[in-house]
């Protein structure tokens, strides 16, 4: 299991680029993490209009905790708690989720059963 970062050192309310390993062709990989209350909402950080990151670097991110997170490269406007794009070129789709699970204060990525 992946450990991302401890519950506490995400302030509710709060979002945060985490970068993750290489795949396997080597390109880079990172999600945004979304808090709110006791629950973290982990989606892929890539925009779906272009494929290109929402925000490389943390200090880059555009969010209104609970309501929304923004693509800084064309402003599309996704939901905090489904990644749905409300407003921009992306209209109607979505950011891809991944799984995550909190364990003893640490939230992890969740495993597919066959890597576990």
């Amino acid at each position: 299991m992946l450990s991302l970062c401890q519950l506490d050192d995400l302030a509710d309310g709060s979002a945060r680029v985490v970068d993750l390993p290489a795949d396997a062709a080597g390109k880079p990989q990172s999600l945004v993490l979304l808090r709110s209350g006791e629950a973290v909402h982990a989606f892929e950080n890539v925009c779906p209009h272009f494929g290109v990151a929402l925000a490389k670097r943390q200090e880059h991110l555009i969010f209104k905790p609970h309501l929304s997170v923004s693509c800084n490269n064309h402003y599309a406007r996704f939901r905090w708690s489904d990644g749905y794009c409300e407003f921009g070129d992306c209209e109607g789709e979505s950011l891809k989720p991944v799984a995550v699970e909190l364990i003893d204060g640490e939230v992890r990525l969740r495993l597919a059963p066959s890597d576990a």
